[in-house]
């Protein structure tokens, strides 16, 4: 390996001890920053999740609360659940584990939360502020890869990027945020035409595409840095990246590993968002 790793786990420690001197501050001015978490339905990946949100915002000092509905709850119980927490004045976030089971309206019930409350940045509200980059709860995946590349000292001003997947939660917020952050964005998708060549011509290469190890040597400019947003579970029961961890250490100047990478920084700019929205409703001037 060549490449310098982007230890997001590092980083992400690092966040969180800077989050907590925030929220003993928040306290001491009288605001407890709340988390609510709402799951339906009895999903392993979800629970796994929703328990490790948690304990991440117990690590920090967030008061956090989990509301479970079962699987054959009615869309309008989703609904009613996030009304008494938009009204809740101790929930600074709310949260929806996603996906949904059938039935329900993804985007009806995230266009449902309180947009200064939603911590996810999935509101499209929220999405639309990030055109001109003033978005105060961004999509949360896509904020810990911009931390990252800050954190690696990546030089994005000038930077050609190529984002490799184009979904709500990843591909276009990031696009947006890399472009405001002065980058030369191109992104890429199931039809792109040539992708091999597309990736070669990246300084910055973001992959998120959710395809095990797709992304090989010969893909990636000599150099580049190369955030792998994908985890996989593979047959054997171990994880794997979107990238070819270990052809790709080789080529690139910079790499992320999975796990330990942008995994971590998703749930920081998590409790980041939290612990900013209950500094905005507080008026805390953060």
């Amino acid at each position: 390996m060549t490449a310098t790793l982007i230890d997001g786990t590092a980083v992400a420690r690092e966040l969180r001890e800077t989050l907590r001197a925030r929220v003993a501050a928040a306290r001491a001015a009288g605001t407890s920053p709340g988390l609510a978490v709402v799951i339906v339905g009895d999903n392993p990946a979800s629970r796994v999740y929703v328990r490790n949100k948690a304990r991440a915002c117990a690590d920090i000092g967030i008061h956090s609360e989990i509301h479970e509905l079962s699987a054959d709850a009615p869309p309008g119980a989703l609904l009613e659940r996030i009304a008494v927490l938009n009204r809740d004045p101790s929930i600074h976030g709310i949260l929806v584990q996603l996906p949904l089971p059938p039935g329900h309206d993804t985007a009806r019930v995230l266009e449902a939360i309180d947009v200064s409350k939603d911590v996810d940045g999935f509101h499209p509200y929220n999405q639309g502020l990030l055109v001109d980059g003033r978005c105060p709860l961004p999509p949360c995946t896509p904020a810990g890869v911009m931390a990252l590349l800050a954190h690696s000292r990546t030089e994005v001003a000038g930077a050609d990027a190529v984002v490799v997947g184009r979904s709500h939660i990843v591909g276009k917020p990031l696009a947006l945020m890399l472009v405001n952050a002065g980058a030369t964005v191109t992104v890429c998708h199931s039809r792109t035409r040539d992708l091999a060549r597309q990736t070669a011509s990246a300084d910055i290469l973001v992959v998120a595409i959710g395809r095990p190890r797709m992304i090989g040597a010969g893909m990636v400019k000599p150099g580049a840095t190369v955030i792998d947003v994908g985890i996989n579970r593979l047959d054997d029961g171990k994880l794997a990246g979107d990238v070819d961890f270990d052809a790709v250490a080789g080529r690139a100047g910079k790499i992320t590993p999975v796990p330990g990478g942008v995994g971590p920084m998703t749930i920081a700019m998590l409790l980041t968002n939290t612990v900013h929205a209950a500094e905005r409703r507080a008026g805390l001037g953060s």
